[in-house]
């Protein structure tokens, strides 16, 4: 049984996610400020790590010069965004070379080989980010990023292990 608290906390995300992605990201930001008030603790931490990437894009360009992981995470989710996609893959490159073990970095580098038509690369980061953090196995099934792999029968492995009775 789902929580209808944790349904309108997921509903609330999902919008404040279109409007970033439609690059809003004032109006984003109050949205996924509102999140960061529902009862879970994964959608809480997904909204926290938009509203730094907004509050990043809100910024003038002058002050985006990443130098931490996140920094260079957050340039990369940017950068995908507007479908920059050479510069999103070199920072999060430089984002997971400083922070092997993060798995959001994993994930969004799975997502910008989604968007750039590269299964095999995206199953890789999908795999270890959902090793990382099995969580992200639930994101993964939702994320419009991923509609790329939807047909693929590793992606549905994946995602959904308990449908072949081996999960683990």
């Amino acid at each position: 049984m789902v929580d209808p608290r944790v349904q309108a906390q997921l509903k609330l995300y999902d919008e404040a996610l279109a409007l970033f992605h439609q690059q809003k990201f004032a109006r984003a930001k109050q949205e996924l400020e509102k999140v960061l008030e529902g009862p879970s603790k994964e959608l809480s931490d997904r909204a926290r790590m938009h509203v730094k990437i907004a509050e990043q894009r809100m910024k003038p360009v002058a002050e985006q010069n990443p130098r931490t992981a996140d920094e260079h995470y957050q340039r990369g989710v940017a950068m995908m965004n507007v479908g920059r996609w050479d510069d999103a893959r070199e920072s999060l490159d430089k984002a997971r070379k400083a922070a092997p073990k993060a798995d959001y970095i994993h994930y969004a580098l799975a997502a910008l080989d989604c968007l750039t038509g590269e299964a095999d690369s995206a199953m890789k980061n999908l795999k270890v980010a959902i090793e990382l953090r099995p969580e992200n196995r639930y994101h993964a099934r939702n994320d419009e990023d991923f509609a790329f792999l939807q047909e693929d029968p590793r992606f549905t492995e994946l995602l959904y292990p308990e449908k072949d009775g081996t999960a683990g």
